[in-house]
């Protein structure tokens, strides 16, 4: 598998969800996270990280809690939000930076 700062380094934006399978709003975001990549299509990246099977990278981003939100772009984190979104929200932001 390809290395985080590999896969954060796209010309396009780079959706990331950090979360844990114990987590409720986790739960919550799931379909809401599936959701934008449909209506997003090949304009964007979507990752799905498990915070306790990556511990060293959640603390090297200072992860606090999940669902935390990233996007990044040309390997640059450009935006970050904890807490469940909906899919308007999260597609603005996208759209914002260069979706």
């Amino acid at each position: 598998m390809a290395s985080f700062k590999e896969l954060i380094q796209s010309d396009i934006p780079v959706l990331i969800d950090f979360h844990a399978e114990w987590c409720q709003p986790c739960k919550v975001l799931g379909p809401i996270v599936k959701d934008v990549k449909a209506k997003m299509g090949d304009r964007i990246k979507v990752l799905k990280i498990d915070v306790d099977r990556n511990p060293a990278l959640a603390q090297s981003l200072a992860i606090q809690g999940v669902p935390t939100l990233m996007i990044y772009r040309g390997g640059e984190q450009k935006w970050r939000q904890s807490g469940v979104l909906s899919a308007d929200a999260i597609i603005q932001q996208l759209e914002y930076n260069g979706a």
